[in-house]
């Protein structure tokens, strides 16, 4: 089993940053691969960006290639994203999610998700 607590949401101006967290506690994340969604309202559950713990090697969404970074603090065993030159369009609910498959872009292969945390970007 594997536990997974977001925090960081909030509202920014357009062209702002904000870093989600994500803590993760069990017996076995550490093999998992660790995934970013998001959803908007009335929209399906996008992927945004994953990390696989060891190794440390990330992947993107389109939609987000060069604004966002994924990382990972094995000491704290916290997985982050940092948003940068956020838009209107990224305002969503967030979610961390945990998967024992490596690439891993569908939601549906993630077994472990978290509570999601909200981001609003202001025009």
């Amino acid at each position: 089993q594997v536990q997974l607590v977001e925090s960081g949401g909030g509202l920014v101006q357009a062209g702002g940053s904000l870093r989600l967290s994500c803590a993760a506690s069990g017996r076995t994340f550490s093999t998992y691969t660790m995934g970013w969604f998001r959803q908007a309202p009335g929209k399906e559950r996008e992927f945004v960006g994953a990390v696989k713990w060891i190794g440390g090697a990330t992947y993107y969404g389109d939609s987000v290639k060069g604004r966002f970074t994924i990382s990972r603090d094995n000491a704290k065993s916290t997985v982050y994203l940092q948003m940068n030159s956020l838009k209107p369009e990224d305002t969503a609910v967030y979610y961390c999610a945990a998967s024992p498959s490596y690439p891993a872009t569908r939601a549906t292969i993630y077994n472990f998700w978290g509570q999601g945390t909200q981001v609003t970007v202001s025009s």
